[in-house]
């Protein structure tokens, strides 16, 4: 690692539960500290009893170098904004310190830095003026923060008038323009719209090969591995994993896989439909016991059962197949090989779809199943209704340094031609 940008050690943050906190009233000292060059935010040593309070971060230590973008996951309510406060000085830590070497810009909620009763134009030059910034730098990073933000129009607009995604796109633009050396992201950049999004993620992966530090709190998982050098699990305020993104990330959706091979929803959950799914399981070809995971090179089958409450025409079922990130590979439908219409009788029917062996690479796997009529009604539908696995069997044939392009392992026809020098 090169030089250290965030230095944390043994943070740890304590909320007292029915008790409202004093506000901070030293504002002065808290803008000298965001103009300082090196800012250590430390413990206030406040002793509250442990039955009345929740730890909303306990002995956080781990640090980022400069240059380096960092992902911090975790589920809702496991600290990573309240991580990100600390680090933006928004709030003080109850142990430990924050080390932080540089300016911070920070992009924590949707306004968060702006004066409603300011114009956008007016708030590029009040965001420039806390960094420390003078006039002349701001004009130089100007043009450029309202043609990212594409806000032209509204430039001269209070920015009480904005929607949401309006601010947001200001709110990037000037954090990413202005002079500050780490930039702190929260999920906020949810708020855009998909464009936006891969414009603010290139613009990220832009900055860090520019010198400056990124700290990207997100729940698109997707945007981590693709963004992040490194990924940081937070657990219940603590730190889970600490690695590679895309090692931390598989290890955070192993979490939540749930070890169901085998599932049978209730049917009552969907009383009022004629047709719902009874079970899904995945078998070895052939055979009718259920396996938890399957080798890259043998295929296997997806099973299910489904129930009609009286006699449907015209049915079809879907299964769509998404990677551990959440995004969609294929989708298979029953009409696509049965062009008849599908009649089922009142009770039960068994569905069988095979997956041919090197066909999905090493993963964890989604299966989304849907019962429905083509274009007049849905019957019954369930989203990740079970995870499987597959798994190497000792092949590194579709992995280049460590990292899997990829999960649909194509066999394509390939021709070679000895050519005269």
């Amino acid at each position: 690692m090169g030089e250290v940008a965030i230095r944390i050690e043994n943070i740890g943050k304590r909320y007292t539960v029915g008790v409202r906190p004093q506000l901070h009233r030293n504002i002065h000292a808290m803008f000298r500290g965001a103009l300082s060059a090196w800012t250590t935010v430390k413990s206030h040593g406040v002793d509250t009893p442990e039955d009345n309070s929740i730890w909303a971060l306990r002995d956080i230590s781990f640090e980022v170098a400069t240059g380096e973008v960092v992902g911090v996951i975790g589920r809702n309510g496991s600290g990573k904004s309240t991580l990100l406060k600390i680090l933006s000085r928004i709030v003080k830590p109850t142990t430990g310190a924050a080390t932080i070497r540089g300016r911070v810009g920070s992009l924590l909620e949707v306004g968060a830095g702006f004066h409603p009763e300011l114009t956008g134009r007016e708030n590029i030059y009040l965001n420039g003026a806390v960094l420390g910034m003078r006039k002349r730098e701001i004009d130089k990073q100007f043009d450029e923060i309202v043609e990212f933000a594409e806000i032209e129009r509204f430039l001269d607009t209070p920015v009480k008038r904005y929607s949401s995604g309006m601010y947001m796109r200001l709110a990037f633009a000037v954090s990413a323009h202005l002079a500050s050396d780490i930039l702190l992201v929260d999920e906020v950049l949810a708020v855009g719209d998909a464009a936006f999004q891969q414009k603010c993620l290139g613009k990220m992966d832009q900055m860090s090969k520019g010198g400056r530090t990124v700290l990207f709190v997100s729940h698109n998982l997707g945007a981590v591995v693709q963004l992040c050098s490194r990924a940081v699990l937070l657990r219940a305020g603590r730190v889970a994993a600490l690695g590679r993104s895309e090692t931390v990330v598989a290890g955070y959706l192993s979490e939540d896989s749930g070890d169901l091979p085998d599932v049978s929803p209730d049917p009552s959950l969907n009383a009022g439909s004629p047709l719902v799914v009874t079970r899904c399981w995945v078998t070895t070809p052939g055979e009718e016991v259920t396996v938890r995971s399957v080798g890259v090179i043998s295929g296997f089958e997806i099973r299910l059962e489904v129930f009609a409450r009286c006699e449907i025409l015209d049915a079809d079922i879907s299964l769509r197949v998404s990677n551990m990130l959440g995004a969609p590979l294929f989708t298979s439908n029953l009409s696509d090989v049965s062009r008849d219409t599908t009649r089922l009788r009142p009770g039960k029917h068994l569905f069988v779809v095979t997956i041919p062996g090197r066909f999905l690479a090493p993963d964890t796997y989604s299966l989304h199943v849907g019962l429905h009529r083509p274009n007049v009604e849905v019957f019954d539908a369930h989203d990740g209704i079970l995870k499987f696995k597959i798994e190497e069997a000792g092949s590194e044939m579709w992995r280049f340094n460590g990292r899997q392009y990829g999960n649909i392992l194509v066999q394509l026809p390939w021709r070679h031609e000895q050519r005269e020098c």
